[in-house]
């Protein structure tokens, strides 16, 4: 209790006054089989010596970074530029804090607003916030944008988008009045085919591309769809990068862009800190959930940035805000932005290029392999699906066994898939690695 600020009879006459008896009583909704029953495994005191020693054995069991990765599924390993971790552990940036007040605020502004232009010209939109927690929850805050925007409750989701943003965005919306309807992909190709659930009362089309499979939809066909009954079209991506390399969503008639900027410049760590990107067109701006930075002059028209948009609960009354976003992930917004302006144009082109080409290069190698195949037949990224001879999880654990992180198994997401698994390749997999991986499946 040392670390709780109440007293046991403080505690004692709040319990009181809700008319519970005890603090076990409080906690009885949540289900016993989840309740810890015991105390908490915590050490004595450890010397500062004793802590790092700790933590040095521990650190040394992770021994994945060493070993030939072909993880993806929404978290990719990408190189970043050293300058990236230099400029965003300045203090001025390090230790910034949301920029409430403008006069003393606009260097932050500033980067937020860059990091805005940014994003607007690898999606084709027209405006974006100043980024959200991750992809899944910016997935999920578009299902609430449509709605208000159409005035509709009928979200269109493809399975085919990342299951687990699925599942976020069904936990976030649950206690509206969203109605979420999931629509198969074509086993022959990976991409969505049936659109017979769109109708007057869409709200929204929700697709990714590349998709969970690695997929490129045809996202101009699905967003003439969409608009037909007057839904909007939302594109979700996962794979940053891919911006390099394929056709803008604003190009091909996306409403809405979301997705997850991990990719740029940001460490996987273990699942996050993430950055969530979120861009619409002008005319739904006052829809977009969190803040929007922009430009202003003063009466000598000395240019300063300032938050043009901030629709969330702590700016304006609760029933009025656009989104329950509390903060966003503006240092890693930073990181994104640092990297984006150190590779160019043309860097980000090419490393989209190679993660193609050694994508292609390790998929034609692996389907050459007697008992492999490559289930579906739409194009791909730098992620692709495997069908192997047996159970994905039994080739998977011995790849692994012999050092190998050979991908993940469909099965964990969808039925009827048990010898699939998603295989993914970055410009940090070497052309030994990929050879080391094909060879061992042969």
């Amino acid at each position: 209790m040392r670390y709780i600020p109440n007293s046991p009879e403080e505690q004692r006459e709040m319990l009181e006054e809700i008319g519970v008896g005890s603090l076990k009583e409080l906690f009885r909704s949540i289900p016993q089989d989840v309740q810890l029953d015991r105390e908490l495994g915590v050490t004595e005191p450890l010397s500062e010596p004793e802590v790092i020693a700790a933590f040095e054995e521990m650190a040394a069991k992770n021994t994945a970074v060493t070993k030939p990765s072909f993880l993806g599924a929404g978290v990719y390993s990408h190189f970043s530029p050293t300058i990236v971790d230099h400029l965003l552990q300045r203090s001025e940036f390090f230790t910034s804090y949301t920029p409430y007040q403008p006069e003393i605020s606009q260097g932050t502004l500033q980067y937020i607003f860059e990091f805005q232009t940014l994003i607007c010209q690898l999606t084709g939109m027209e405006v974006a916030n100043a980024s959200m927690y991750d992809g899944s929850t910016a997935m999920a805050e578009a299902y609430l944008m449509a709605q208000r925007v159409t005035r509709r409750n009928k979200i269109v989701v493809a399975t085919s988008v990342h299951p687990e943003y699925r599942e976020v965005a069904r936990t976030y919306t649950q206690h509206g009045e969203a109605e979420i309807v999931e629509v198969p992909f074509d086993e022959a190709t990976g991409r969505l085919a049936d659109l017979s659930a769109l109708d007057d009362k869409t709200a929204a089309l929700v697709v990714q591309s590349p998709n969970f499979f690695g997929c490129v939809e045809d996202l101009k066909a699905l967003a003439e769809a969409a608009h037909a009954v007057g839904a909007l079209f939302v594109v979700v991506v996962t794979e940053a990068i891919s911006f390099g390399l394929l056709k803008s969503p604003g190009e091909c008639g996306a409403d809405i862009v979301v997705g997850e900027g991990q990719s740029f410049g940001i460490p996987m760590g273990f699942g996050g800190p993430h950055v969530g990107l979120f861009a619409t067109q002008e005319k739904y701006v006052r829809q977009m959930p969190g803040r929007l930075c922009g430009v202003a002059y003063d009466k000598n028209g000395n240019r300063g940035f300032v938050l043009t948009l901030s629709t969330r609960e702590q700016h304006i009354r609760r029933e009025k805000a656009t989104s329950n976003i509390c903060t966003n992930q503006g240092l890693i917004a930073l990181a994104a932005t640092i990297y984006m302006e150190t590779m160019g144009k043309k860097g980000l082109q090419e490393v989209a290029e190679q993660n193609a080409q050694k994508a292609a290069y390790a998929k034609k190698a692996i389907a050459a392999i007697e008992g492999f195949s490559i289930p579906f037949s739409a194009q791909t990224f730098n992620e692709f699906v495997v069908r192997g001879p047996k159970p994905a999880t039994e080739i998977l654990e011995s790849a692994r066994q012999k050092g190998i992180i050979a991908g993940i198994a469909l099965s964990k997401y969808y039925g009827g898939h048990d010898n699939d698994f998603l295989v993914c390749v970055t410009e940090t997999n070497t052309r030994e690695q990929i050879d080391t991986l094909t060879a061992y499946l042969a």
